[in-house]
């Protein structure tokens, strides 16, 4: 059984039904159900057409179920008859079905969900376990999110930054469960940029190819994180590396400016450096006054403190960060590592321990924690 062409068929023949005028939890529902079919059928009698298969499989789902329901029969009564069987269109509909999913009245959370069910084709229990909630927790998730954009009318335009947005939501969320969420993102990010063309699509795939090039390198083989600084470059994967960087220059040709684009250059700064003490920093701070420009984010404003202590001296880093809410997530460790490079080592233990009890994850806890014990060692008498 081949489980990426079912996942790779999943958001067309979702999107056949809705065309047809299913409502998109209904169709969401039927879908799922010829999927499980297929996964019967298909090791023993593997269909010549499998995407015109899964949408007549998928279409009589539908209809029992709504024929099934006498809420529905009015509804059912306005359904058109049950197409011939025949190859199924070739029409995509793929990007209605992100910006669908990406719904501003959506949440966060709902989105991201909604997006790896209906898009990516994943399982609820696929999706529980990389997010680590129970199942029931997340089937409820995604019902409510499928009861939410059932209304939508599927031909209204979407917003791009909004999708975006919920990818790389999922891709921050790494690894987790028996599903990699960086990879399902990149993967998801390459069909959305071949199904639009917008510089902004191309500026996010660029900066997940060059952020994940480099994971093989950024923990320890006891699991602690490495920083950038100290990780062994030799681990990273230059060719993803080089993908990255091409799809980067050919976005930034078009001279569309967006955030994604800035944040992909900075990666890629990063990466063109064979050790960490040849970075241009300067160029970094470029870029991320590029960034603040476009965003005015207090995030990209706390990375550009970091960038402005690495270019012109931790005292300068000091005053950018000085500028900034002390309540900021990571101001502290920031504030610890410049004062460290200020070499103010008392300061910056207490800071390291302070930033730890802060932590988000239990890994950057412990880093942090290392890092203030490795002071308080340097410190004793």
């Amino acid at each position: 059984m081949d489980e990426a062409l079912l996942r790779s068929l999943t958001p067309n023949v979702l999107t056949v039904l809705v065309r047809r005028g299913a409502d998109f939890a209904a169709a969401e529902d039927a879908v799922q159900e010829a999927l499980l079919e297929a996964v019967r059928v298909w090791p023993d009698d593997p269909p010549r057409d499998a995407k015109g298969w899964l949408v007549t499989v998928a279409w009589r789902k539908f209809l029992d179920q709504a024929r099934a329901d006498s809420a529905r029969r009015r509804r059912e009564d306005r359904l058109e008859e049950e197409p011939p069987p025949g190859p199924a269109s070739a029409v995509d509909d793929t990007l209605q079905l992100y910006f669908l999913c990406a719904h501003p009245s959506l949440t966060p959370s709902s989105a991201v969900a909604l997006t790896l069910r209906a898009v990516g084709g994943l399982t609820t229990r696929q999706i529980a376990q990389a997010y680590l909630v129970p199942e029931a927790t997340m089937a409820q998730r995604i019902s409510r999110a499928k009861r939410t954009v059932s209304g939508v009318r599927f031909e209204q335009p979407g917003d791009v930054a909004t999708v975006l947005r919920v990818l790389y939501l999922v891709f921050n969320e790494g690894y987790s469960g028996d599903v990699d969420l960086a990879a399902e993102a990149i993967r998801l990010t390459r069909q959305l940029a071949a199904a639009i063309d917008h510089p902004e699509v191309a500026g996010l795939l660029a900066l997940m190819l060059l952020h994940h090039a480099r994971r093989a390198a950024r923990t320890a083989p006891d699991g602690s994180l490495v920083p950038l600084a100290e990780q062994d470059r030799g681990r990273w994967d230059t060719a993803m590396i080089a993908e990255g960087v091409e799809i980067l220059q050919a976005a930034l040709a078009r001279d569309r400016l967006g955030e994604f684009q800035a944040q992909a250059a900075v990666a890629a700064l990063h990466a063109d450096a064979p050790r960490a003490e040849e970075t241009d920093w300067v160029q970094i701070v470029e870029w991320y006054d590029e960034l603040v420009r476009l965003t005015d984010s207090p995030v990209a404003r706390l990375n550009r403190a970091v960038a402005v202590g690495e270019a012109d001296g931790p005292r300068a880093g000091l005053a950018a960060l000085a500028e900034l809410d002390a309540a900021l997530p990571r101001h502290t460790a920031v504030a610890a590592h410049l004062h460290e490079r200020d070499g103010d080592l008392t300061t910056a233990a207490r800071l390291y321990a302070e930033a730890a009890r802060k932590a988000p994850n239990l890994a950057e806890r412990d880093h942090l924690t290392r890092q203030a014990a490795r002071l308080n060692t340097l410190l004793r008498p």
